[in-house]
């Protein structure tokens, strides 16, 4: 507000984006649109509203797949309503007009708000821009994007206002202290002729899925045993097979909102310590006490992605702050260089990866039914990775 009006912050994943837009809508004091990712950040938001907020349940309005406010109501009776990017852009077909994009293009907002603004497709931008308002405030963790479309979040909202460096927020206190590591694991010899002749995406999928991440996943639940450990992935045939070892519970697309909401709300209070999520939990999951993430596979070499899983573990927590964040690659693989990209984004915040290479016993002579051992190549910081210049 007091820095012209409309534009972007950029705070890390648990420095309180949600509340920085809240006191924006209290120094504003005019009807407020807030678009969010999905129905879980939806419900997030609406609780912080009223939990933080003198606003009661029937002055924050909702339209979502589960309620769809009047139109009077969403223009003129509530102070507050809350959708999400899905809805506005919904439509039947592809040349079909947006079916809800009419109800908010109408409304008098004084202030709209985008969270995760830098998720939005490209072809969102443009839909959601046709909706008019006196301000606009976008509210982001990373403006990284892969399709390096960074400039229409500003075309969109504004200019950059606020950019605080991650490291700076977790050496005061506010976010977590997080510790990386990138775990390389052999790949089996029986797959290695099939990933030879494989094309690249292939490449990427066999490595990605390598049997022997689930051995290590296992030493590293019982070295952490205790802690609220999150498993994240990108192939549900991979996840739903650790269901299956590990007995642990699963959250992807096609799990229904409320059983998510009760899988999310048992973690928070410890009544299941291990939670198996595939991407649908990369953005705007609030789960504080997540002390540890095991990366078994992602989106290629999204820089984006990785800062939003870490990021998921930088809330600080009510025991301790220090998180663990262990990325699951397959050594001198495709799995292994894309890895190396999706990193760029943190090291450049000061992160840094310690690197373990599992040894292979097929070649060691093991076998004996141990843990997988690892050896350390980094007693002090991976170095940078930087890109090469073209």
């Amino acid at each position: 507000h007091s820095r012209g009006g409309s534009g972007v912050l950029v705070l890390p994943c648990g420095a309180g984006k949600t509340i920085i837009g809240i006191a924006a809508m209290t120094r504003v004091r005019q009807h407020t649109l807030v678009l969010t990712t999905n129905i879980t950040a939806l419900r997030q938001w609406k609780s912080e509203l009223l939990d933080k907020t003198n606003l009661v349940s029937e002055q924050v309005g909702e339209y979502s797949g589960d309620i769809k406010e009047s139109e009077r109501k969403v223009q003129r009776e509530r102070p507050v309503v809350i959708t999400t990017y899905q809805m506005m852009t919904y439509r039947k077909s592809k040349n079909a007009p947006f079916e809800h994009m009419e109800l908010f293009q109408h409304g008098r907002w004084g202030l709209i708000i985008y969270d995760e603004v830098h998720l939005l497709p490209a072809p969102v931008f443009r839909a959601v821009a046709e909706i008019q308002g006196k301000r606009r405030l976008g509210l982001t963790a990373t403006l990284v994007r892969e399709d390096e479309k960074e400039d229409d979040v500003f075309s969109l909202i504004g200019p950059k206002k606020y950019d605080v460096p991650w490291k700076t927020l977790e050496r005061q206190g506010w976010i977590a202290q997080a510790i990386c590591y990138e775990m390389r694991v052999p790949l089996p010899e029986e797959m290695r002729s099939k990933y030879a002749v494989a094309d690249t995406k292939s490449k990427y999928r066999i490595a990605a899925e390598n049997p022997k991440k689930f051995d290590l996943v296992s030493e590293l639940i019982e070295k952490h045993k205790g802690e609220n450990i999150l498993i994240i992935g990108q192939y549900l045939d991979q996840l739903y097979l650790l269901e299956q070892r590990f007995k642990a519970p699963i959250i992807t697309g096609k799990t229904p909102n409320e059983e998510r909401e009760k899988l999310y709300d048992d973690f928070k209070t410890g009544r299941i310590k291990i939670l198996i999520v595939s991407k649908v939990a990369n953005f705007a999951i609030d789960l504080p006490d997540a002390s540890v993430a095991i990366q078994i596979s992602g989106t290629f070499g999204s820089r984006q992605e990785e800062a939003q899983r870490l990021g998921r573990l930088l809330r600080p927590k009510s025991e301790g702050n220090m998180a663990h964040f262990y990325s699951l690659v397959t050594k001198d693989t495709k799995d292994q260089d894309f890895s190396a990209n999706r990193q760029l984004f943190l090291t450049e915040q000061g992160y840094r990866y310690e690197i373990h290479v599992v040894q292979d016993e097929s070649k060691s002579g093991g076998g004996n039914g141990a843990p997988p051992a690892t050896q350390s190549k980094a007693n002090s910081p991976a170095p940078v990775r930087r890109r090469k210049s073209s």
